[in-house]
């Protein structure tokens, strides 16, 4: 769920949807996943100062904490 959530927010957010990479690494207590867009995308995913990757964590967090396990989330280049 988190995984549909993070892309369904990410897409809306740059101009080349189709160039998102979203990949799940499940771990015992927490679940890592790796995003990768476009590199023109990159900075509309972080935002300035880290404001919207930062939102956007906040929102995984949220809907994670409910499962008792954790998710990360990681900006790849």
């Amino acid at each position: 769920m988190e995984k549909d959530l993070v892309e369904y927010i990410v897409k809306s957010l740059v101009d080349y949807p189709e160039s998102v990479e979203l990949s799940e690494i499940e771990g015992d207590k927490s679940t890592i996943l790796e995003l990768k867009v476009a590199e023109g995308d990159i900075g509309k995913v972080i935002g300035k100062h880290g404001r919207i990757a930062r939102s956007i964590r906040t929102i995984l967090n949220a809907t994670s904490s409910s499962a008792s396990r954790r998710t990360v989330l990681e900006i790849l280049d």
